[in-house]
This record gives structure tokens, C-alpha cells and sequence, in this order.
């Protein structure tokens, strides 16, 4: 590309994708850890057909060479074999017959494991039955050569074992709990960052101490978060255009608003069909109980951001809310959109606080178009398969306790010796999270316990 790129002239963006991509076409790479080019690993039907120098046979234990027959509750052998269909035997005399092919290559290692996970495994009946014909052949040499064949392979288990004992054992990674500087640490997070402060500090480490964050991805799926962009967007525009009409209407305007936002949004046909389909199922959901929504209060404000800043602990909290309603005695409503499942009452107690935190915000004046306002109720609404509204436990926790235990919180990550623990209070362990790798999360579980580390 550099060498010809005098030939190429002005390219946009999309131009440039589609040459780099053409390139890139042009070779398949299937390994990214290349095997030396003297080895190579075949299946049974390849080593039939194909030669080598040296053969190792592995897996020889019986249930994988020969493999077990696959139970049929419906079907014995007298009946498989009057309907046609091939009996277990057949199958095992077609591992006989490999077997027999391979073991007479010129050069042959025979190998078996002698554990599993479980428990020891039983030496495959090809096994049993060489060593037992070797052995009775005393006039013939077989009693020789079977000494001659358990030698030379104890010579080989001798130098493994030599290996394995100069190998230094490494030892696995300590369940990690960075202790940085106070100075470090962050200083501004928003509500929504909060749950994840309680559940896996470590992964508030990795994003805002170390700066780490995932790159997007080359090419954009349309995946859970995108969808949950777009349905905000419908949702918005549907809210800000709000005017007198009947169900009928509403539902009508409101999908027409999803094909202009997905088309818009979502560059991808058939992503585009199954979110609306899943928007339509929702639709009078969504109608109904936008209708005893506003008989509470009207729409005041939506996307709305504020931030409330702590001066001892010198720590901002900030918010972008979803929506506002305003009820006629000057009281607010909170709505949050959940595409997914939202959190029930119980675990926004204990750790999923974006709304109640918000609430306490908007109690303490944090948004300019609000000012100091009482919280009458907060929400999420849920848009998934099984729609629901799923409120806010105010009333079991009010907003002077929320921020008063906020409050504690930070303050105990703002001294020294605090440490971001990883997965401290996980709902589920997933394995392919952001920064669970970096973490080194398998060579510890969750029944460890955090070794705290101070790092510069």
C-alpha cells in the first residue's frame, strides 16, 4: 500500500476500507500460532491416507480409541441391523481397521493418558491385546520386543520427567486489590459507574486510574448496546412530539419515528426488521402505561444532565437522566429505558443505585432545569421481551440515607488503604468481560481472598 500509494490517488474513508479489505482477502491465515512445518496433527481418516517418518498414536484409552458406542434408547442391535442402519460394532471395527493402519508406519509411539479429570482411564483393548500377543510369543522374540518397546519409551518418560523438574513451578496470580494514591484515584464518576464501584471496583481501576479502555471493533455488530442507543432515541423524539391523538394514532407515529431512527441508526437490514418487530410486540405495552403516566405528570425534560460535587471528599457524581415528568405540585417523576432486564427493588438497594442516587440529586438541586425539587416516584421502564416497570424502593430507602451512604463509600476508596477489588460483589460471573483477563481472573476464583497491593 505505501509503495503504491502514488497511484491511488484521493481515497475516502470507505474507499480506503474497501481496498485495505481486498488486500487483507487475499491470504487466509486459520492459526495465529503457526506449527513448526515438521509436525503436523491429523485425524484418523488423514493418517489413513497419508505417511510419515514418525507416528504417535495418542488418546489410546478405551471410550476414545475405540470410542464408546452412543446409547439408543430406541433401537437394539437385532433391530438396527433388520432396519438397515449401521450397529455399534461396525463403528468399532472401523477403529480397528485405523488402528491397524497407523500402527504400521515405520516409526510408532503409542501413547495414552493415564488420568482423566475424573479418574484413571482403562488402557484401550488395542493396547491390551499387543501387549498380550507380544507376551506369549516367547519362542518368537515377542517377550523381547515388548521389553525392547517399554525401554525405549521409559527412556522418553525419564527425560519428561527430568523436564517437568527443572521447570521452576510458576505460581497463579492472587486475586488482585490495587491500592494507587489517593491523588490517582478518580475523582468525578457518573451514577451509573457506581454499581459497577460496588460489584467490580477493579474494573474502575483498569478504566479510570490505568486509562485502559476496549477499542470498538472494526466492523459494528448490531449489538445490545446499539439497540438500546437507537430505542432511547425513539423514545425521545416520541416523548418531545407528544400531542393530542388517540392509541391509534400514537401507536402509528410512534413507529413510524422507529423506521426514520433505524434507518438512520442501524445500517443493517435485517437487525433493522427484528428490533422493530420486537418494538411493535411492546408498542401498546408501552402506550398503556404511558397513559397512567400521564395522568401522574407531564413530560418535563429528557436527557437531562447534572452533577453534584462533594467538597470533603473533593468527588463530583454526575447524571444524564432519561426523562423528567413534573407532576401539577411541582414534584418529579424519574424514567429510566431498559432495553434489558431492570434491577428489582432489592438489588438497587444494595447495588444498582442509578436511580436512587439520581433521586437524591435532584433532591440536592443538581440539575439547572430543575432546582431543588421533591421525588414523587422513580422507574425503569422495561422494554425487553417481557415488558415491565420495575420502581425505585424511595420509600424503604429515602434520599438523605442514599447520599449518606454514598457518601461513606467514596470516602472509604479515598484512603490509602483501600483497595479496587476485583469481582467483589459480582450478580454472575462473565467470563468474557472487559477486564476480567487483566485481572488474570481463572488463576484465582471467587473463595479467594483479595491480596491488597500498593501500586505507583
Amino acid at each position: 500500500l505505501q509503495q503504491e500509494a502514488a497511484l491511488g490517488g484521493v481515497l475516502s474513508c470507505a474507499d480506503y476500507g474497501a481496498l485495505l479489505a481486498g488486500v487483507l482477502a487475499r491470504a487466509e491465515v486459520r492459526d495465529p500460532t503457526r506449527p513448526h512445518p515438521g509436525i503436523m496433527i491429523w485425524g484418523t481418516l488423514e493418517a489413513r491416507v497419508q505417511g510419515a517418518d514418525l507416528l504417535i498414536l495418542g488418546g489410546l484409552n478405551d471410550g476414545v480409541w475405540p470410542q464408546l458406542p452412543p446409547p439408543d434408547p430406541w433401537l437394539n442391535r437385532q433391530l438396527r441391523h433388520a432396519a438397515g442402519l449401521l450397529v455399534p460394532d461396525r463403528r468399532i471395527g472401523l477403529a480397528a481397521h485405523d488402528f491397524q493402519q497407523a500402527i504400521c508406519a515405520p516409526e510408532v509411539l503409542l501413547t495414552r493418558a493415564m488420568r482423566d479429570s475424573e479418574a484413571e482411564t482403562v488402557p484401550s483393548r488395542w493396547l491390551g491385546r499387543l501387549t498380550n500377543l507380544l507376551a506369549g510369543l516367547e519362542r518368537s522374540g515377542g517377550g523381547a520386543a515388548l521389553a525392547g518397546m517399554r525401554a525405549r519409551a521409559g527412556a522418553l518418560l525419564q527425560a519428561a520427567s527430568a523436564l517437568e523438574r527443572i521447570a521452576k513451578p510458576v505460581a497463579p496470580a492472587p486475586r488482585p486489590s490495587p491500592r494507587p494514591p489517593v491523588a490517582a484515584r478518580p475523582k468525578r464518576l457518573s451514577v451509573t459507574r457506581i454499581k459497577t464501584l460496588i460489584r467490580d471496583p477493579y474494573a474502575i481501576y483498569a478504566e479510570f486510574v490505568l486509562c485502559l479502555r476496549p477499542l470498538d471493533p472494526l466492523n459494528r455488530a448490531p449489538d445490545a448496546p446499539l439497540r438500546g442507543t437507537v430505542l432511547h432515541k425513539v423514545f425521545e423524539r416520541f416523548i418531545a412530539e407528544k400531542a393530542p391523538e388517540t392509541r391509534d394514532a400514537a401507536r402509528v407515529r410512534l413507529l413510524r419515528i422507529a423506521d426514520e431512527v433505524l434507518a438512520a441508526e442501524a445500517p443493517w437490514p435485517a437487525a433493522r426488521r427484528i428490533w422493530r418487530a420486537k418494538l411493535a410486540r411492546t408498542a401498546d405495552w408501552f402506550l398503556e402505561t404511558e397513559a397512567a403516566r400521564a395522568r401522574l405528570a407531564t413530560p418535563f425534560g429528557q436527557e437531562a444532565e447534572g452533577e453534584t460535587h462533594i467538597p470533603a471528599l473533593d468527588f463530583t457524581l454526575s447524571a444524564k437522566v432519561d426523562r423528567f415528568d413534573r407532576a401539577p405540585d411541582g414534584s418529579v417523576f424519574i424514567y429510566d429505558y431498559k432495553t434489558g432486564t431492570p434491577p428489582s427493588p432489592e438489588v438497587q438497594k444494595y447495588f444498582d443505585k442509578q436511580l436512587l442516587l439520581t433521586a437524591a440529586m435532584v433532591e440536592r438541586g443538581a440539575f439547572a432545569t430543575l432546582g431543588r425539587a421533591r421525588v414523587a416516584g422513580a422507574a425503569y421502564i422495561g422494554l425487553g421481551a417481557s415488558p415491565k416497570v420495575i420502581p425505585a424502593p424511595l420509600q424503604d430507602m429515602p434520599a438523605p440515607q442514599v447520599w449518606a451512604e454514598f457518601e461513606k463509600l467514596i470516602g472509604r476508596y479515598m484512603r490509602p488503604a483501600q483497595g479496587y477489588t476485583s469481582s467483589r460483589a459480582m450478580q454472575k460471573v462473565n467470563y468474557g468481560s472487559e477486564y476480567q483477563h487483566l485481572a488474570r481472573f481463572g488463576e484465582w476464583d471467587l473463595s479467594m481472598l483479595p491480596q491488597p497491593e500498593d501500586v505507583t
